[in-house]
């Protein structure tokens, strides 16, 4: 069995030690403007799309090559993976359910990665079926669509509710403080 610490990861990634192959792959994206536009969205909490889609690229690429699958296109559409290119939060939209953000940015960030990049087949199904099983229809065909599939969940929980935990932690030192005294 092959053990995968994804806390360990994140960790190497948050104090920049990422690997240079795993730069050498992801070079020429982030020289793109489309890419580095993602700076200026918010994803989950207070993360950025652009910083959201770089930890889910590199823990998936970490994973992909530990697996001995295909690391490259791994890492590369795990950077591309949200390139919807707007602010979701702020789309008001009464439109049926199937037919919201959560529903149909996989379309929108494949379109926009296939107009600035060439991608192969394994790209491709990773972007456009990174939210299954919510988009239930679009099963993934590769075993690294799975993973950045996974790991698109792990870190999107993980910056959706860290934020709050760590608020409520705040909260109750601050109360534990208070009746301490």
């Amino acid at each position: 069995m092959i053990k995968i610490d994804i806390e360990e990861i994140l960790s190497k990634l948050d104090e920049v030690q990422l690997d240079n192959e795993y730069i050498l792959y992801i070079s020429d994206l982030l020289q793109n403007d489309a890419v580095n536009s993602m700076k200026g969205f918010i994803q989950h909490g207070t993360t950025t799309t652009f910083d959201h889609c770089l930890k889910v690229s590199y823990v998936s690429y970490k994973i992909a090559k530990k697996l001995n699958l295909d690391a490259k296109s791994t890492a590369r559409a795990g950077l591309l993976h949200d390139l919807f290119l707007y602010d979701w939060h702020k789309v008001i939209d009464k439109k049926p359910l199937f037919k919201k953000h959560g529903f149909t940015h996989p379309k929108k960030a494949l379109e926009n990665a296939c107009k600035y990049f060439n991608l192969n087949d394994i790209e491709k199904d990773i972007i456009e079926k990174h939210m299954w099983p919510l988009t239930f229809r679009h099963i993934p065909k590769y075993k690294e669509s799975i993973i950045v599939t996974s790991v698109d969940k792990y870190c999107s929980t993980r910056e959706t509710f860290e934020p709050l935990i760590n608020k409520l932690k705040k909260k109750k030192i601050q109360s534990n403080k208070n009746y301490s005294e």
